[in-house]
């Protein structure tokens, strides 16, 4: 490691809330329900099906989305900031077109990234506090704010991007007439509740994955629900099922849970120290 890179925060840090939420186990959940959201908005969801074979590559795609994440919070700035523009250049070539109108747009139009950077924050934000990360309103406003650096990394103007959560809920609000379940997002949702796998997976693919996927379409607001015509529990048991995957979760030793592939936090542990250990209980530091 270059002395450049020794002892570099990167741009959060162990003082930031995101640094204590994103080593949560339950931010898998989070992701997924990110997934059920962006669908949800038309343009977003023909970008995707488009421009990649969703339905082959779905696994690689979480993957990759959670590898950013990771570099992006716990990388080094030159790290993090590389995988920004690999992203920006990414999209920067790729194109959509709506078929009731044969328009031909560009997938990195402020208003998709801005959906998508809005959804993936809202899902983090609220599965976690549901599932028992103790959040203050202040230390959640300050997580919202602090996506600013993502936003950026992205390619959006910050100052465009909701900076707490009032902001963030009178977005969604904004969107309401925007969100239809298409057709491409019911094959998302098809997707996610049977994903195709090893028929040697098969067995656990029923037990584990698809308690995720459930849990993480519950978590989903119920105008989201309505869109997509699929019932969920009532609000109150979503949150005690959140709260009871949370606890057993975190049950599992988080060194065992961060030496799964690509170790962004071990790795961020031996640049800065083992004091920068993310842990719920440094958030109000």
């Amino acid at each position: 490691m270059g002395a450049s890179q020794a002892g570099d925060p990167g741009l959060f840090g162990p003082s930031s809330v995101t640094w204590q939420m994103h080593g949560d186990p339950m931010m898998w959940v989070a992701g997924v329900r990110a997934l059920y959201l962006q669908a949800l908005h038309p343009r977003v969801v023909r970008g995707v099906m488009q421009n990649s074979d969703f339905r082959r590559d779905a696994w690689g795609r979480l993957m990759r989305t959670a590898n950013f994440v990771g570099t992006m919070t716990y990388g080094t700035t030159e790290a993090a900031e590389k995988a920004g523009a690999r992203v920006r250049k990414l999209h920067s070539m790729l194109t959509a077109t709506d078929p009731d109108t044969g328009e031909r747009y560009a997938v990195d139009e402020p208003e998709l990234l801005l959906w998508v950077h809005c959804a993936e924050i809202d899902s983090y934000l609220r599965v976690l506090r549901r599932s028992g990360f103790r959040l203050t309103d202040a230390q959640a406003d300050r997580y919202v704010r602090e996506h600013h650096v993502s936003a950026r990394l992205v390619g959006l103007d910050p100052d465009a991007v909701p900076a707490d959560q009032a902001e963030l809920a009178a977005y969604f609000e904004k969107m309401l007439p925007v969100l239809v379940a298409g057709p491409e997002a019911h094959e998302v949702d098809d997707f996610l509740v049977r994903p195709p796998t090893h028929p040697l997976f098969v067995p656990a693919r029923e037990v584990l994955w698809r308690r995720v996927a459930h849990l993480a379409y519950a978590a989903l607001p119920p105008y989201a629900h309505e869109l997509y015509g699929r019932p969920a529990p009532e609000p109150a048991t979503v949150t005690r099922q959140l709260r009871a995957t949370g606890a057993l979760l975190r049950c599992i030793p988080a060194r065992v849970r961060w030496q799964l592939p690509p170790k962004h936090i071990i790795r961020a542990m031996a640049r800065l120290g083992p004091d920068s250990r993310p842990a719920p209980y440094k958030v109000g530091r």
